[in-house]
Parts: structure tokens; C-alpha cells; sequence
């Protein structure tokens, strides 16, 4: 049927399948399995011009003869049934996935009804028989009863009412005790350390990812990431979400005390990664992942996983890993953490540089191969139970896209540059589609919008790129007429992290320091001298501070060698980390 793009099959079920009949229960789940399978065949084939529909018919046969009298087994002849059956396999007839009770020259269509049911769970209170009971008249109440006709329409009700739900057990399997236990209403598992993961691989593993990504040999500037025998053989910086994803794949996430989930509702919602090193090429790297912390969102709630990769005991690489479990919220946690690493918007002007890549029509089943095996991604009736009309393209890989984008554009597809890649997923791509990446460049972060070149759909939001400055390079000083610092530079930076991350940074850091600038609680940055009350003051050169942030003179060497001078409160200097960071190891 599928080589000749037509077919039409056709089920007989019973009323005892559909209804039930005494003494009849072998009888009847055979007949109603019979449905089941129609309606799946219905959905596989509808592509090919395949079509599948089931009748439950009512006619007299040498089975019945015995038990009815003459007249009735006239009326109920097998002739009254078979115009349905011939109609339904006519190329004309475009009925599918459809139940048809028929018999004495009657013919009727049914379908599943529901009633609009009513939600019975409270917040941050265990879900009881007795909720149940007393909503028993509304749960059964068929009043403006809906009629889902397919699993997608079922699926999709059921998630907006868990989105608009302000009572519920969320994210927690019995939130009341779990957050009697803590006092403070912390989820129990935060904290946790899921199975350690290692995982092997080689120089084969590096040049699929590569492929998946979208790298082509058109392009001779990819060849180091394409050919194992390339003097500058290189594996591509974003390789190092795979082997951290096993701990979210494969680690029992689902399974952590205190993480009831359904782990078919489990979207990636953002993504960090970190390099200390470049990549090996081969080799065993291990994983270890804790759940760093869970935020509740309301209509879901994130799950931040912190994993950390190392090759022998070397750190390699840091990811973190946000998901969000859909219809998991409202359990009374907190809506932020300090220990997210946050998206950056862009900046508001023209982007400075525009890459179009194309997606190939198997981009999604290359990229799999790499080890994300969720039938979303090639299964098309999978993907259509979530309500896509085709596989979607997986977000990791639009990721590797746009980072591959930017490390040619500006890191001449030197690896050694690459530092850190933050990114949030927005809309999903289809493959085959053109994939638009904009790019801003602010010293060495790189932000960047990736699209879909034929819709507009923004694909990739927040996010930027962090890189290590050239070999070589050094930071311009500023005119000595304009009165300028070359630390000049490190303020501006400090002035837009203030400026983009506001109040929420200021939280964070808490904190005033005094140099020949000033960062002040309120959220302004200054310009010295200055007469008031800091917390700590530096004192240091600009030449020795411009070291320390090119990390070229270690702070601890400085202060014993009297480069650098602190006064004040010394433990309030740690937090100036939290703004130079990527930018000093201060």
C-alpha cells in the first residue's frame, strides 16, 4: 500500500467492544483492541493516502441463525452492511481514523465524549478520595461536553488547564512534609548528586557532532573539524553539552526524592557551557551533576542541573542544564535563583554581522546520532502527538549552529579562543529550514539572535558568547589627552552589566568598592575620587589592574608583592567577582 501510495483497511469490531457484554469479556477486548489498532494505523498511514476506519456491525450469520428467529435474521442480512464497507474503500472516500455502528440499513458514527471535568487538587495539600467525592456530581457532569478527537486535542486540554492551575501538588511528590522537613519550603532535592556518567569516545564521535551541526566540506575553513589526518584536527567547543547530557538523559533526574515528574513534560529551556580547556579529540571524560536548584514558575517549574566534566581530575568543562516541567508549579518555591547563570539581551541597534545557514532535510537524523535519541526528532507520529506537524530539529543543534557561526566570524575558528556560550531556547526548527544568525560585538562577548530566515521565528534569545582575547592581543589604552585609563575599558563593561542586569545584580552582589570608580549599592557606577563610606577599597596601578584582568598577574601574588592593596572589608572584595567575571580573575 505504501509503494502505491493507496490503500484502505478496515476493522470489525463488536458492540461488545465498544459497550461490553455479559460473559463476554475476552470477546470484547479483542474487539475493542481492534480500534485501537485502527486508530494508530489511521494516523501512520494518512501520509501515504492510507486509510483505516473500523465497523462495529449488527448482522445475522450462520453464527446467530440458531438464536434468532427467521424475520430478524432477514432484516439483518450481511447486504445491509457491505455499501459501508465498499464506500469506505472507494479512492473518493476520504474518511480516516473513524467508528461506524451499521446494520439493518442504519448506519451511525460515533465518538468519544468528555465532560469538562473539574480540577480537585489544592495547593501544597495532598490530593484526597474525599476531593474526589465531593466534585463527583462535576467530574461526571456531560453538560457542554467536549469531543476530543484526537490524542493531541486530549493532551493539549489537559495542559491548559495544568497552566491555569493556581492549586496543586507542583513539583513536589508530598510538598507539605517535604517543605515541613526544610522550614524554609526548599525542595528536598536540591543539593542532591545524581549517578556519576563517563563516557568515551573518539576522534569519529567529534566529526559526526561536527556534521550534525551542520560543518560541510564546501567549506574548506571546516575541514580541521571534518578530517581526523588535518594538522589542526579540532574538536568543535559545543561537543561539550554531549557528554554532560547524559546526565540528564540517562541519569534518573526523574527518579531524585522530592523530583515526581512526568518526564514526557520535561522541555529544555536554556543552556549553559563553560570550557577551561579546548576539547581532546578522544579520550574518557566523567560527569558529575547535582541539582543546583528549582524554581517554581507557576504554571511549571525549573530544574537547574549543574554538571561538571573532567578528564582524568582535571576539570574540562562546567554545564547548566535548565529544563522546565511543564504544569509542575505552583508548590510555593521560589521564582529565581542567584545560582542561574542569566541570558543578556542584545543590544539595541543594527547587528553587527549576519551568518544564513541551511538546514538539511536530514539534519535532525544526523544530529540524533550524537547520542539525543528522542523520537520528537524523526518519528513523525511522535512529533504529532506533541503537536508538531513534522520532527522538529533538536534545540542543542540550532545551538552548535549559531556557536560554529560565531567562532568563524570572529575567532577565525580558532578553539583556543572559545570561553562560554549561554543560550535560551525559544521556538523550534524545522530541518531543511534556513537558520539566521545576528551577531553584536562588545569586546570579546559576542551576542547573539538566531531566527528562522523563512518566518522570522526567533529560534535562540539572550544569548552570547564569551571569548578568550587573541594571542598577542593587548587592551587599547584610552588617549592621554581624553584623561582615560586602559582599566577604562573594565569600567564601561562593569557600567552595561549594571545597566543590563539591574536591580537583580545588585542584589546579587550587595556590595561598594572604592578604586578610581566606584560600583555603589544603588546600582550606579562612579567616577572618583570618592568622600563616602566603602566597604573595601583596592588600591593598585592601572598597568597591574589590566595584568589582573588579563590574568597574567595572580591577585594573591600581587597583594604579597604590594601591587595590590585592600582595605576594609576583605571578604566583601570576593563579590567583586561576580561582576568581573569572564573578565578578571579578581
Amino acid at each position: 500500500m505504501k509503494n502505491q501510495k493507496f490503500g484502505r483497511i478496515i476493522m470489525t469490531s463488536s458492540a461488545a467492544g465498544i459497550y461490553g457484554n455479559f460473559g463476554q469479556a475476552n470477546y470484547s477486548a479483542a474487539k475493542l483492541g481492534l480500534l485501537g489498532l485502527a486508530n494508530t494505523l489511521a494516523i501512520e498511514g494518512k501520509k501515504y493516502n492510507i486509510h483505516c476506519n473500523t465497523i462495529a456491525p449488527t448482522a445475522g450469520s450462520r453464527l446467530t441463525q440458531t438464536v434468532m428467529p427467521p424475520d430478524l435474521l432477514d432484516s439483518l442480512k450481511a447486504e445491509y452492511v457491505a455499501p459501508l464497507v465498499l464506500w469506505l474503500c472507494h479512492e473518493e472516500c476520504k474518511e480516516n481514523g473513524s467508528l461506524f455502528e451499521v446494520g439493518a440499513g442504519w448506519i451511525g458514527k460515533l465518538r468519544w465524549e468528555r465532560t469538562l471535568g473539574k480540577i480537585v487538587r489544592h495547593k501544597n495539600q495532598n490530593m484526597s478520595p474525599e476531593d474526589v467525592r465531593d466534585k463527583w456530581d462535576q467530574i461526571c457532569d456531560f453538560t457542554d461536553a467536549t469531543k476530543p478527537a484526537n490524542i493531541q486535542e486530549s493532551l493539549q486540554s489537559l495542559v491548559e488547564v495544568l497552566s491555569k492551575v493556581d492549586d496543586g501538588e507542583g513539583i513536589l511528590a508530598n510538598p507539605t512534609s517535604a517543605m515541613a522537613s526544610t522550614g524554609s519550603g526548599i525542595n528536598p532535592a536540591v543539593g542532591k548528586v545524581l549517578p556519576q556518567m563517563t563516557f568515551t569516545y573518539t576522534h569519529m564521535h567529534c566529526i559526526l557532532y561536527a556534521l550534525g551541526v551542520g560543518m560541510s566540506t564546501k567549506d574548506p575553513d571546516q575541514l580541521k573539524f571534518l578530517y581526523e589526518g588535518h594538522d589542526d584536527f579540532s574538536c568543535l567547543p559545543t561537543f561539550g553539552v554531549i557528554p554532560a547530557q547524559s546526565s540528564m538523559l540517562e541519569g534518573g533526574l526523574s527518579s531524585v526524592p522530592g523530583l515526581s515528574f512526568d518526564p514526557t513534560r520535561l522541555l529544555h529551556g536554556e543552556q549553559y557551557l563553560e570550557l577551561y580547556k579546548p576539547l581532546p579529540t578522544s579520550g574518557t571524560l566523567t560527569s558529575k551533576a547535582s541539582i543546583a536548584d528549582i524554581l517554581d514558575k507557576g504554571s511549571g517549574a525549573v530544574i537547574l542541573l549543574d554538571v561538571h566534566t573532567y578528564s582524568n581530575q582535571e576539570l574540562v568543562c562546567y554545564n547548566q542544564f535548565s529544563v522546565f516541567i511543564v504544569g509542575a508549579g505552583g508548590f510555593g518555591g521560589k521564582r529565581s535563583s542567584d545560582k542561574a547563570v542569566s541570558t543578556v539581551p542584545a543590544p539595541n541597534r543594527a547587528p553587527d554581522a549576519v551568518v544564513e545557514d541551511e538546514t538539511s532535510r536530514d539534519q535532525a537524523a544526523l544530529y540524533r546520532l550524537s547520542g539525543d535519541w528522542n523520537p520528537l526528532h524523526i518519528n513523525p507520529s511522535f512529533a504529532a502527538m506533541g503537536g508538531f506537524k513534522a520532527p522538529i530539529l533538536h534545540g542543542l543543534c540550532s545551538f552548535g549552529f549559531a556557536a560554529r557561526h560565531v567562532l568563524k566570524q570572529y575567532a577565525g575558528n580558532d578553539v583556543s579562543r572559545f570561553k562560554s556560550i549561554k543560550v535560551r531556547f525559544v521556538k523550534p526548527v524545522l530541518p531543511g529550514q534556513r537558520l539566521q544568525t545576528e551577531m553584536w560585538k562588545e569586546g570579546n562577548r559576542i551576542h547573539l539572535l538566531c531566527k528562522v530566515k523563512e518566518t522570522g521565528a526567533v529560534v535562540l534569545s539572550g544569548a552570547y558568547i564569551d571569548l578568550h582575547a587573541a594571542p598577542g592581543a593587548s587592551v587599547n589604552a584610552v588617549p592621554a589627552e581624553a584623561g582615560g585609563l586602559q582599566s577604562d575599558l573594565v569600567f564601561a563593561e562593569i557600567g552595561r552589566r549594571i545597566k543590563d542586569l539591574g536591580a537583580e545584580l545588585v542584589k546579587k552582589v550587595n556590595a561598594q568598592w572604592s578604586k578610581s570608580k566606584l560600583s555603589t549599592g544603588n546600582g550606579a557606577l562612579h567616577k572618583g575620587p570618592y568622600t563616602g563610606k566603602a566597604d573595601v577599597t583596592f588600591i593598585v596601578a592601572d598597568e597591574d589592574f589590566m595584568e589582573v584582568v588579563m590574568g597574567k598577574l595572580n591577585p594573591q601574588k600581587a597583594f604579597f608583592a604590594g601591587k595590590l592593596k585592600v582595605r576594609g572589608n576583605i571578604m566583601m572584595s570576593q563579590k567583586l567577582e561576580m561582576i568581573l567575571k569572564d573578565y578578571a580573575k579578581l
